[in-house]
């Protein structure tokens, strides 16, 4: 008999879970930026491994081994990776207010993606008994990965990973943001003139006092020809011009104002473990929550790996797709989608095969349909990136996975 209570509870526990993953995915990520930014580590390498990685499924995947629920973690690596593409990405092309063309970078982004699924679908149809050393040889694949596209980016083949992180992030990140930008402020703009911090007079560079140079250069011009006429020194009026160029006019340097809440390194390493801990701890209650709930209806945890967890952990991306394509930025679409399933396809799974349990994969891993629905999606994404994306194909993509997800509850392979 199922437990209800129980079962209500690991619900409410795995939705409480996916607030702390994104939290904690959040902290983690910006602060490991500027922490990498305060050891002079390059941007490249900070854009691949932030804006280019989805580091709460790597955490999902490490939590569900630990709990020696490796069919799990190999159903949310396969369904994640079908959500990004047909959940996520399909609804960035509905939200987009026109059609869609994508740059040369998002080509080979998504070229690399294909050639990289089609390398973990051969090793799970065919391969799958190398175990361990085919492990070894995805995370190998990812460190070639982030060198080759390094370099690439370097000698400007391709463009870096846009950040594709949800533009809901923590507001006590947004003060962090401003310690780099604001540490010193020469002069404050307002309008078309340049007023100084301890001044209310302003210079003569706006346009609003053009027609005074002007008239300033005429006048000297006539006085070349003409002897000069003293300036009354007691009866400024005569001359305003002269007045305001010679004695509002201020030639010594503008002091910098220091921005005093300029965060130390200490502080964003501290963040830093807080976001971990955070991701830690969400890792565990997906996990065990969605383990209780396969349990009770005596359901494969592969299959609610593949269905419910993909689904939720992948929220975020759906969210940064529609919103990114509502601003025409193609590039978010593609680094929201290829970089995350990249990382998917090969530290996850590496890391998977390295330290999971080998016998359940083949007992209850994903089926032979659900790995060939990640790979024609890989190759339906190249193809709608090599050709254009219209609103059309969105609603085609979506409309697959759902019939994906239906289907994956009525037809029962894994009996």
């Amino acid at each position: 008999m199922i437990d209800y209570d129980n079962v209500y509870f690991n619900i409410a526990s795995f939705i409480g879970g996916l607030f702390v993953l994104e939290f904690g995915a959040d902290k983690f990520v910006d602060h490991t930026a500027k922490v990498a930014e305060r050891l002079r580590i390059p941007l490249t390498l900070i854009a691949l491994l932030t804006a280019g990685a989805e580091w709460e499924e790597l955490v999902v995947v490490i939590a569900a081994i630990a709990q020696h629920e490796s069919p799990l973690a190999m159903g949310n690596i396969v369904g994640s990776t079908i959500s990004n593409i047909l959940g996520a990405f399909s609804l960035g092309l509905i939200f987009s207010p026109t059609n869609t063309t994508f740059d040369s970078s998002a080509k080979i982004y998504t070229g690399v993606l294909l050639g990289l699924t089609t390398l973990l679908t051969l090793f799970i149809l065919f391969f799958q008994n190398l175990g361990r050393f085919g492990g070894a040889v995805l995370i190998l694949t990812f460190i070639i990965y982030i060198i080759s596209i390094a370099w690439a980016i370097y000698k400007g083949i391709v463009a870096p990973p846009v950040d594709s992180d949800s533009d809901s992030d923590s507001a006590s990140d947004s003060s962090d943001s401003d310690d780099e930008d604001e540490s010193s402020i020469p002069l404050q703009r307002k309008g078309n003139r340049s007023i100084s911090p301890q001044s209310s007079t302003t210079t003569l560079f706006g346009n609003d006092n053009e027609h005074d140079l002007e008239a300033a250069l005429k006048r000297k011009s006539r006085s070349r020809s003409n002897p000069p006429i003293p300036l009354p020194q007691k009866d400024p009026e005569a001359c305003p011009l002269a007045e305001e160029m010679f004695d509002q006019v201020h030639l010594h340097a503008a002091p910098k104002v220091q921005n005093s809440g300029k965060h130390s390194t200490l502080y964003h390493l501290a963040n830093l473990t807080f976001g971990f801990l955070a991701l830690s701890l969400s890792g565990y209650i997906l996990s065990h929550s969605i383990s209780t709930i396969s349990a009770s209806f005596n359901l494969s945890s592969s299959l609610l790996g593949v269905t419910l967890l993909s689904f939720a952990t992948t929220l975020p991306e759906k969210l940064v797709s529609i919103f990114s394509s509502q601003r025409g930025e193609s590039g978010i679409m593609i680094a929201n989608t290829a970089g995350s399933n990249i990382f998917l396809v090969t530290l996850c799974a590496g890391v998977l095969f390295c330290s999971g349990d080998l016998a359940s994969l083949k007992l209850e891993g994903v089926t032979a349909f659900e790995v060939s629905v990640m790979w024609l999606s890989s190759v339906v994404l190249f193809g709608i990136v090599m050709s254009g994306g219209r609103r059309w194909m969105g609603w085609a993509l979506l409309g697959a996975y759902v019939a994906f997800i239906g289907g994956e509850f009525v037809l029962d392979r894994r009996s």
